[in-house]
C-alpha cells in the first residue's frame, strides 16, 4: 500500500511550483482548520486542534475493529452522512460536511487514489507575518499576493483520502450542512478510523 506522507505545517512554501494537484476542500479555511493550532511543531492528526461540531453528534459510531471484508464507503450527500463496509456489512456511519452549493461533491463511483495522514491544501490557508501572527485567513492562493514580508500556511486536512481529483474525505469542521470546497470533511476521530481501514483502490460511490 502507497501512502505519501508530508510535513504537516511547513510554514513557507514556494508558490509558484508547477505541477500542484489542486486541492479544492475548504470554506474559510482559517477560521474553520487552523483555529487552535500554535506552530509547526504540533500534530494537526489530535483532534484538540480541531473545533467541535456546530451541533451534537449523535450519529457517528464505529463498530469495524476485528470485523474482515473487503471496504466500502458509501458517501450520502442528501443525509450528510458517509457509511462505512467491510464485506457488505455496515460497521461505521460518519456525519461529514460535503460541498456547498457552489462547489459542490460530484456523484459517481471512484476509488481511493492517494492517502496522506498529514496532508495540506495546495491552494487554500492563511497569511502569516514574520511573527508568526495570521494576517488573513481566508486566503485562495490562485487569486491573492502573497503580501510584502507574509508567508502561506497550508490548511490541515489531516487523514487525506483522495478519491477523486482534488476531491478526498479528511479530517474537518462539522457546521451541520454542506460547507465545503468539495472534499467530504468528516469528525477527526471517524476520519481516523476510515482511514485506517481503507487502502488505494477501496471504492467510495458517492451519492
Amino acid at each position: 500500500m502507497f501512502m505519501k506522507f508530508i510535513s504537516p505545517l511547513a510554514p513557507i512554501i514556494a508558490l509558484s511550483a508547477p505541477g500542484l494537484l489542486l486541492t479544492s476542500c475548504f470554506s474559510n479555511p482559517g477560521s474553520d482548520y487552523l483555529a487552535g493550532i500554535g506552530g509547526p511543531v504540533q500534530r494537526q492528526t489530535s483532534g484538540e486542534y480541531h473545533k467541535p461540531p456546530a451541533i451534537p453528534d449523535d450519529v457517528s459510531y464505529w463498530d469495524g475493529d476485528g470485523v474482515q471484508g473487503s471496504p466500502l464507503v458509501k458517501i450520502n450527500r442528501a443525509q450528510q452522512k458517509a457509511f462505512f463496509y467491510k464485506g457488505g456489512v455496515l460497521v461505521g456511519v460518519s456525519r461529514i460536511s460535503s460541498g456547498d452549493e457552489d462547489h459542490g461533491t460530484p456523484p459517481g463511483t471512484y476509488k481511493i487514489t492517494e492517502k496522506d495522514k498529514d496532508h495540506g491544501s495546495s491552494v487554500y490557508g492563511v497569511f502569516k507575518d514574520a511573527a508568526g501572527h495570521t494576517i488573513d485567513d481566508d486566503v485562495d492562493i490562485r487569486v491573492k499576493p502573497v503580501p510584502p514580508g507574509a508567508h502561506f500556511v497550508k490548511a490541515p486536512m489531516p487523514n487525506f483520502m483522495r478519491f477523486n481529483g482534488g476531491v478526498g474525505m479528511h479530517t474537518g469542521y462539522l457546521p451541520g450542512y454542506a460547507a465545503s470546497h468539495g472534499c467530504v470533511r468528516m469528525p477527526n476521530h471517524m476520519a481516523e478510523k476510515f482511514f485506517e481501514n481503507t487502502q488505494v483502490g477501496t471504492p467510495v460511490i458517492v451519492e
